[in-house]
């Protein structure tokens, strides 16, 4: 099934980021077909090397009414990029070529597309939904009533990134070193959220993250609502996901939720070259 279509996409290369009329992480200098430099917004950070300079990203044209246009800044807006790895097994070739959806906005529109279309099992029939529900002192993507008249908040994360192993930089290098993941195939991949870096080993990697899974979690006391925390993997080369290693402060307040009632969807899609959607699952193991 295709979820979702985007339109007059373009394949662009990121010169410099962040740009250098604009010094901030989420304006980009790209380099057209034609040879033309240009000013892209993308949402996401680097991506740990998806979304850097150098990268091949793509990109479609601002609409005049598009917030990041109205600075007339930006013309262009990086929605997907590009993997491409080989590796040989036992003598045997192969090759993973991967469309990834890089937006944080793209995972919001794909979770509400699946609503619509019945994808998940346990949402099936919604008698109605909305974007963008405050409660207490957070706001949540959605908020609806479920086939049971029950009210229900469901939170959206972007997952972009998926690896061999859960660790951190120097810890990868040394895995790689010992060719720890030379026998292992693409879908062996573990995805991880939250991604970024700690600046301390008390910090976390996202403040927002952990107050939303703290909330959601408070929320299973009442009973009357039902929280629901769902992770987009627009990637296809993954067997699994789990709360990053890397976050030990998100991983611990990940796994209380779940044990108090936050319900969990792993919805995966893969993208093509054509700026398409498809959905692929929503029942990808979870490892806690």
């Amino acid at each position: 099934m295709i979820l979702y279509n985007l339109n007059d996409l373009e394949v662009v290369k990121i010169i410099s980021r962040p740009s250098k009329i604009c010094k901030t992480p989420y304006v980009a200098d790209i380099e057209l077909k034609n040879g033309s430099i240009v000013q892209a917004h993308c949402a996401s950070l680097g991506c740990c090397g998806l979304c850097e300079k150098g990268c091949y990203v793509m990109a479609s044209p601002m609409l005049s009414n598009c917030p990041q246009s109205k600075s007339k800044i930006c013309s262009y807006k990086i929605y997907l990029a590009h993997v491409y790895e080989e590796k040989f097994i036992n003598e045997k070739k192969y090759i993973n070529n991967q469309v990834i959806g890089i937006d944080p906005k793209l995972a919001e529109t794909l979770v509400e597309k699946s609503l619509t279309c019945n994808c998940f099992p346990t949402l099936q029939n919604i008698k109605k939904y909305r974007r963008e529900a405050k409660l207490g002192n957070s706001r949540f993507d959605f908020i609806g009533i479920d086939c049971n008249n029950k009210y229900f908040i469901l939170e959206v994360k972007n997952v972009p990134l998926s690896d061999y192993a859960d660790v951190n930089y120097l810890e990868k290098k040394k895995l790689i070193k010992a060719n720890a993941f030379k026998n292992m195939n693409f879908n062996e991949k573990i995805s991880y959220f939250p991604d970024g870096y700690r600046k301390t080993k008390e910090a976390v990697v996202s403040m927002r993250a952990l107050k939303h899974i703290n909330e959601l979690a408070e929320i299973t006391i009442s009973k009357i609502i039902r929280p629901i925390i769902c992770f987009v993997i627009q990637r296809t080369d993954s067997g699994s996901f789990q709360a990053s290693n890397i976050d030990p402060t998100y991983k611990k307040a990940f796994n209380e939720a779940v044990k108090k009632g936050v319900e969990v969807i792993i919805l995966m899609v893969e993208w093509n070259n054509n700026g398409e959607a498809k959905f692929i699952t929503c029942d990808l193991p979870i490892n806690l």
